[in-house]
């Protein structure tokens, strides 16, 4: 029997493109470990009226963690919900941890000494699913604030934020920053704006913070870091913030380092794990292998890590990091022709080199 039994759900589009190359890696890795294939996404709710079916979520439960490539999300369409926001709610993995690391050799870097981690609460916040189109109940139009609404003309999305959610994400940043000796954690926020939800953020935050004297502690306004990030990104470590703030500076902090192409991710709980890149399902591209695979290659490195095969986890991206140095054999993207496959064929072949 395997040592390990891992959900392999490409999803939508290019989702399926950047696992089948991902895979290609993982064989060459001889990873003991047996892959369920699972059906999530748009492709689902078009077949069976469900994003993520009960089957799925059976799969999900019958493993160790999973492996996902992307989806299709549509808006307004009725009754749809993300199955990404929800396996993430299923199986409480509060933590979305997002490396953004600069590895020499990549032409679209913005300074080769970016190096940034940022977590990301992954339960809580707008993504809740606490939304109200109009029109609006009685409940809602007698909270105060809204009395010179229009119920017919006017929506509402709950943001909820608890001190466990606050204090969590918080505590896994400074875990991560004290194993992996790094010595600063940022806490992003819009305390002076939003009182109650980002006052309790950072209020519990800094509780948290009172335990590890031995790393840095700061806060940030989140719109003043946007503009900070592109000043000076090699003066940041760890960035720990709330859902929707941790969804937008990731995005910007990838964009430091090449883009969503190399923007690997893992929602983390305590139990489970999912392991993702974090860029869309880009329909145009499907089944072309045009995209770059590098950023799930390297959620297959997160899921090495989160597995405690460390040494397979280096061993992984010193190939991922020996390929991008080369900057021969690269993606449209990055001003290449190679495919998504050639990619990962080239990154086995590195796996002997290093």
């Amino acid at each position: 029997m395997a040592k390990y039994k891992i959900a392999w759900l490409p999803g939508d589009g290019i989702g399926r493109d950047v696992l089948e190359a991902t895979r290609i890696v993982l064989d060459a890795m001889s990873l003991d470990a047996e892959y369920i294939d699972g059906e999530v996404g748009w492709t689902c709710w078009e077949r069976y009226g469900d994003a993520l079916p009960q089957a799925t979520i059976d799969i999900l439960k019958s493993t160790k963690c999973a492996m996902f490539g992307a989806i299709t999300s549509k808006p307004n369409v009725k009754g749809y919900k993300s199955p990404i926001v929800r396996m993430r709610q299923l199986f409480d993995m509060y933590a979305n941890i997002r490396p953004c690391k600069a590895y020499p050799g990549n032409p679209l870097n913005y300074r080769d000494d970016v190096d940034i981690v940022v977590f990301r609460e992954n339960t809580e916040d707008l993504y809740s699913g606490l939304d109200f189109p109009p029109p609006l109940g009685k409940e809602i139009m007698a909270v105060p604030g809204m009395q010179n609404k229009s119920p017919d003309e006017t929506a509402v999305s709950l943001r909820v934020f608890t001190k466990k959610g606050c204090s969590r994400i918080v505590r896994k940043a400074f875990e991560y920053a004290r194993e992996h000796r790094r010595k600063r954690v940022t806490l992003l926020h819009k305390a002076n704006v939003v009182r109650a939800t980002d006052g309790m953020f950072l209020t519990e935050a800094h509780k948290v913070a009172e335990e590890y004297e031995d790393i840095k502690c700061d806060d940030a306004n989140i719109d003043a870091m946007t503009m900070w990030l592109i000043k000076n990104p090699q003066d940041y470590d760890i960035l720990a913030t709330s859902n929707m703030f941790g969804d937008i500076i990731s995005d910007e902090a990838a964009q430091l380092v090449g883009g969503l192409g190399y923007a690997c991710s893992g929602n983390i709980g305590d139990g489970y794990a999912l392991f993702e890149p974090t860029h869309g399902s880009a329909p145009k591209y499907a089944g072309m292998h045009k995209v770059n695979p590098t950023a799930a290659i390297l959620s297959a490195k997160m899921m090495f890590d989160w597995l405690g095969e460390k040494d397979q986890a280096d061993k992984l991206e010193r190939a991922v990091a020996a390929v991008i140095k080369e900057n021969r054999v690269t993606t449209y993207d990055v001003g290449g022709s190679s495919t998504t496959l050639d990619v990962a064929r080239e990154v086995v072949r590195k796996l002997d080199e290093v």
